[in-house]
């Protein structure tokens, strides 16, 4: 009676509603964007002191605080990728032995004491360390999260669910710029980066305390009764080695990196998304300091802030509901991709060329809508073109590609590009040409051969389970698998 009691217990749902779960990690995603928009601020980021025709401006925020070059500067953006790059593949290989839920509640702790020593830094070098630990935090819920979402998404919608989901990038990088700079002008930039650990923090706790969910293509009671079956089977052996340990997980790791890597429609994807992502990048970091020197903005925090969110959140939701419009197959995501891309550059480069304020804006924001709108397709092929098991491993690398070949090397080179050119007008044109790279690579996608691998592995799953239930409870009467649960 008490093993059919727990059985029924453990089938009743999860706290979470699928709803639910979307909107919390949306939460998250946007706190996350918030702190690089805050860091990229004129409020948070400021600058040197200037002096023109005797005149000085003083110096303000960490630029001015700590004397950083624009090189220097650049690298507040990128610092955290470093421990993200490092650590995403890491999170996604864990999640085959660790549940995934309870890494990302790991991740978030790491995240928000980050943060937290940023508010403390003291010079350049603490900064750095301090935003490369942001990176570690981060990389476990960006490696899967997503897998979460595709998972509870109805299947009608994935790529709209994806797409709001990943519409917290350009709304948390804008409420960052206005949240930095209202906090970081009127407190200190200190301050901005505790209240990010603040709102963060009931999040952290969430992830430690709430029951744990299960992701698709990772079976928690498969892998349970399978270790109690090998401790059945060998009960009198000495316990596993730690060094025979990595070495399995590092076989398994390069098994799969290997499965994953010959994946022509994945390589494809990703390379586009990471000429993308260079430009993307720069343009969140330096987009407040070209508006104010370009167009003598005097709240570019503001504007571009307002101007962002608006556009990144329409466009990223509207490229997921077209494409679910469109049926969402990875050959439509590829031609929404490269059209998409192709039109937004055309139109953010036309708009870097006008002189006038307001037409640059209204320019820009149409550009925006468009490159904005390849957030939600790009996803779906990298969670659709392989199969469930690999998912996390296909995020995190996609990850690790798009910024140590896109967002990391891109604001500091756009800052030496500056240095050397010192036009903030032709640096932005320079830079939102390469969006034409990104869209001609995307096209070359539309002519590969795909097929949709989401369901690839369920039946085999299945199957796999019994055979493991039925050899446990023949292997030892005692052991049951509500007791192993």
């Amino acid at each position: 009676m008490a093993n059919q009691q727990e059985d029924q217990s453990k089938k009743q749902p999860s706290w979470f509603t699928p709803k639910r779960l979307l909107v919390i990690f949306c939460v998250i995603n946007l706190i996350n964007y918030v702190d690089r928009g805050a860091i990229a601020s004129n409020g948070v980021n400021g600058n040197l002191q200037t002096c023109n025709n005797g005149t000085c401006t003083p110096a303000s925020g960490i630029q001015g605080d700590f004397k950083l070059n624009n090189f220097k500067d650049g690298w507040l953006s990128s610092a955290f990728m470093v421990g993200l790059l490092v650590s995403s593949p890491i999170f996604a290989s864990l999640a085959k032995s660790v549940n995934p839920f309870r890494l990302i509640g790991v991740g978030l702790a790491v995240w928000t004491l980050a943060v937290t020593g940023c508010g403390f830094s003291f010079n350049f070098w603490s900064i750095i360390i301090c935003r490369m630990l942001v990176g570690v935090g981060e990389a476990s819920f960006i490696s899967l999260a997503a897998p979460f979402i595709d998972d509870n998404a109805p299947p009608p919608q994935k790529t709209a669910w994806l797409s709001i989901f990943y519409m917290c990038i350009p709304s948390g990088y804008a409420l960052g710029y206005v949240y930095g700079g209202l906090v970081g002008t009127r407190l200190s930039w200190r301050a901005a980066f505790w209240g990010e650990a603040i709102l963060m923090l009931p999040f952290v706790i969430l992830g430690f305390v709430v029951k744990p969910l299960q992701m698709r293509g990772f079976k928690r009671d498969e892998s349970k009764v399978a270790v109690a079956v090998s401790q059945l089977q060998d009960s009198g052996a000495s316990e596993t080695k730690a060094a025979m340990k990595i070495k399995k997980h590092l076989s398994r790791f390069m098994k799969d990196m290997k499965e994953l890597l010959v994946e022509k429609v994945y390589i494809v994807n990703v390379l586009g998304y990471v000429a993308y992502t260079f430009v993307i990048g720069a343009y969140s970091y330096w987009g407040p300091k070209a508006g104010y020197n370009i167009y003598h903005m005097k709240n570019a925090d503001m504007m571009f802030g307002g101007v962002t969110i608006v556009c990144g959140v329409l466009g990223t939701v509207a490229g997921g509901f077209v494409l679910d419009y469109m049926t969402n197959t990875i050959t439509n995501a590829f031609k929404l991709l490269a059209t998409a891309t192709f039109i937004g550059a055309i139109i953010c480069f036309g708009a870097f060329c006008l002189k006038n304020t307001y037409g640059f804006l209204a320019l820009f924001a149409v550009g925006q809508l468009l490159v904005f709108a390849v957030q939600g397709p790009v996803n779906y092929i990298c969670l659709h073109c392989v199969k469930p098991s690999l998912r996390p491993l296909s995020m995190a690398i996609s990850t690790v590609a798009i910024h140590i070949f896109g967002d990391v090397p891109s604001s500091p080179l756009v800052g030496v590009l500056q240095d050397h050119i010192k036009n903030w007008r032709t640096t932005a044109l320079i830079l939102t040409s390469i969006f034409i790279p990104a869209a001609v690579i995307w096209f070359i996608g539309i002519f590969l051969h795909s097929e949709d691998r989401y369901n690839e592995e369920s039946e085999k799953q299945k199957s796999t389970t019994e055979v493991e239930e039925k050899k446990a409870e023949s292997t030892a009467e005692p052991v049951t698998y509500s007791t192993l649960v």
